[in-house]
């Protein structure tokens, strides 16, 4: 490994500590508009996020639960992307989090939102672990479409 590589996985892992540490965004949120809950059967991280919502837009979010490093990093990174964006927003910023840890889209073509999850290239190479770090946006994804299907439903039953 070249002396730059080896400074920048030092780096990466600073920052991924730095996340894993941070208690920003973590907690449950009562009342919540949104809610999804996800365990990894692999390793048995789980992970709970609540949000508010204001009209279409995710006013807060919150995670709780208990997991590695790589999940718990990753669910603080996501919720500091997503807080306060539009609901179609944030599904565009959860595929394109996909589309780089998953199908391994390249770094110089995520949306700026998302610049402190390059930290997480390095996962890329451990398919078990990319599963850690798609946890909470894959629960997010999950709760933001399961309430959009209870809204509608509602809307059905109030004849709108």
């Amino acid at each position: 490994m070249a002396e730059g590589d080896a400074e920048l996985a030092d780096l990466y892992r600073d920052v991924l500590l730095d996340y894993y540490r941070s208690r920003a965004h973590k907690g449950k949120l009562e009342p919540h508009d949104v809610r999804g809950h996800g365990v990894s059967p692999i390793c048995g991280d789980e992970i709970e996020i609540t949000a508010t919502r204001q009209g279409d837009r995710l006013d807060k979010l919150r995670f709780d639960g208990h997991g590695c490093v790589i999940s718990q990093a990753s669910s603080a990174m996501m919720a500091e992307a997503v807080e306060g964006k539009s609901v179609p927003e944030v599904l565009k910023l959860v595929e394109a989090f996909g589309d780089f840890m998953v199908r391994r889209g390249p770094m110089d073509q995520m949306p700026a939102e998302l610049e402190e999850t390059k930290a997480l290239e390095g996962v890329r190479k451990f398919p078990a672990r990319v599963k850690c770090a798609m946890l909470s946006w894959n629960v997010l994804r999950l709760g933001l479409q399961q309430g959009a299907a209870e809204y509608q439903e509602l809307g059905d039953r109030e004849g709108t």
